[in-house]
């Protein structure tokens, strides 16, 4: 299938944003202090994570993308804002003096990761009062949002926010966290992964006892569809008629960090644009199977998916 023009399509994002650091090494020999191995930094990168990971993979894709989050009063903070320009993203990024920008730091040598060391805050009720009121202002000039939730506290009135988007008449995606879902109640579709799902529903026997979970799920929180990506699996979309599979895209697996960020933000702009369940699903999954082959966060441009497709 050819990748239709998606410049037209309008996201906001809202969700817990990061910035991923890197340190690329050289490891030649064990510590005579303690039995690890030495490290010697040859570079370094930053990219954005989290909920600016969607944001950066959907503007990848051409669509016009705001971010909505908070970030701390410090460097990281302002590396995420400056990381987000570059990528033409409109970012409103709250700043906070009490909260600390999440940074998460892997070490990598010889293209394995050896180590991750995160520093992270939770943010107050109050600072994000005001994100809300935001959030109602920029409503009306999107097509789709998409809610980013990486358990950083960031999302606090998600389902407040969730009711005045479907109200307005908005496609609601959610990238869900933790095992109780009844925050993001109402929302358009949710898309756990293989393990988020089963620390939510419990291990299922067969497909079929699956299916049934997921439909189970569905109707209590009133989705209209819901997405399990499940690794070398692929992915399965269960609706209230039907179920669509797609199975995975064969290719050698790099890196499967950042690839539900990759998933979430080719359906949101899919679906935004107007395309049905399937072809939006179908899209994702082969932007996925590129995102894999890649080390860390990474996006899939617009040029690399519409080569896959054809």
């Amino acid at each position: 299938m050819a990748l239709p023009d998606l410049s037209s399509v309008r996201l906001l994002i809202v969700g817990d944003v990061m910035l991923d650091r890197y340190w690329f090494g050289d490891v030649s020999r064990i510590s005579p202090e303690a039995p690890v191995p030495v490290v010697k930094v040859e570079r370094s990168e930053e990219r954005p994570g989290g909920a600016a990971n969607v944001a950066r993979n959907a503007a990848a894709l051409g669509a016009r993308v705001a971010l909505l989050s908070l970030v701390g009063k410090d460097e990281a903070g302002a590396r995420l804002a400056q990381l987000a320009r570059e990528g033409g993203i409109d970012a409103s990024l709250h700043v906070n003096e009490a909260v600390s920008t999440t940074v998460k730091l892997r070490v990598i040598g010889r293209q394995q990761q050896l180590l991750r060391i995160d520093f992270e805050n939770r943010p107050s009720h109050e600072v994000l009062r005001a994100k809300l009121d935001e959030f109602a202002r920029r409503l009306p000039g999107c097509d789709a949002v998409v809610f980013s939730d990486y358990g950083k506290g960031g999302l606090t009135h998600i389902g407040e926010m969730i009711r005045l988007a479907r109200d307005a008449g908005k496609t609601v995606l959610v990238d869900p966290k933790g095992d109780d879902y009844s925050a993001y109640a109402g929302a358009t579709l949710i898309t756990p992964n293989r393990s988020e799902m089963r620390e939510v529903v419990g291990r299922w026997k067969d497909e079929a006892d699956l299916e049934r979970r997921a439909a189970e799920l569905r109707g209590q929180l009133d989705l209209e569809a819901l997405l399990v990506t499940r690794s070398e699996e692929g992915m399965s979309l269960f609706l209230a008629d039907r179920a669509i599979h797609e199975k995975a895209v064969a290719r050698e697996v790099f890196d499967v960090s950042g690839a539900g960020d990759t998933v979430i933000a080719t359906l949101a702009v899919m679906l935004a644009h107007g395309a049905g369940w399937a072809p939006a699903i179908h899209v994702a999954n082969v932007a996925a199977g590129i995102v894999v082959g890649k080390l860390g966060t990474a996006v899939v441009t617009r040029d690399e998916l519409a080569a896959a497709l054809n």
